[in-house]
């Protein structure tokens, strides 16, 4: 018997020093949007959500075009590239709206996820008898109907883009952590 002999290619990693750059951005983003003046978090605010408008809008005419060159799956890729459009330029025509009703409407998808992530994990888990799964699954289709319930409640959002914040700022600490590790590897 022969062995055959598997080559493994090196995939490619992006450079450490993006992943430093992402985690300084992350660590200033969070940061103003934590700790800043209420005009600077305003503002930094207000920008994300202009960023968020154009990247819908790139990735709306990048999955038409792909939709030209990979025919495959034509009908999803012209779809989201529609959808992707008219969200970007809804953004971009009424960034202030858009910012007031983002909030909102991240609560309601979370809530919406909630409901049937819980639902599934009910499933799953009495259909395993793995009683760990029916809880979670219990508590989080009870967080997603709380979620729902509660979407247009302006705490709720404005406590999402906190929490959201927050993870920005920690995270980009462990991100500059980590690309420094990678520059070392």
């Amino acid at each position: 018997m022969t062995k055959t002999a598997v080559k493994t290619q090196a995939q490619p990693q992006r450079p450490w020093w993006l992943t430093l750059v992402m985690g300084i951005a992350a660590v200033v983003v969070g940061g103003i949007l934590l700790f800043g003046s209420l005009t600077a978090q305003a503002r930094t605010y207000l920008l994300l959500v202009q960023l968020l408008g154009i990247w819908w809008l790139v990735d709306g005419i990048t999955n038409i075009i792909h939709m030209f060159v990979d025919h495959r799956g034509w009908g999803w890729k012209l779809f989201s590239g529609l959808v992707g459009i008219l969200a970007g330029g809804w953004i971009l025509v009424y960034p202030v709206y858009a910012a007031v009703a983002l909030p909102r409407i991240f609560v309601l998808i979370i809530g919406i996820w909630g409901l049937f992530h819980g639902i599934e994990t009910l499933f799953v888990g009495f259909r395993a008898r793995a009683w760990g799964s029916v809880i979670v699954g219990f508590i989080t289709l009870v967080f997603g109907l709380i979620l729902i319930a509660n979407y247009d409640e302006v705490g709720w959002g404005l406590s999402l883009i906190w929490v959201a914040a927050a993870f920005a700022f920690v995270g980009g600490f462990f991100a500059i952590f980590r690309a420094f590790q990678e520059r070392n590897d």
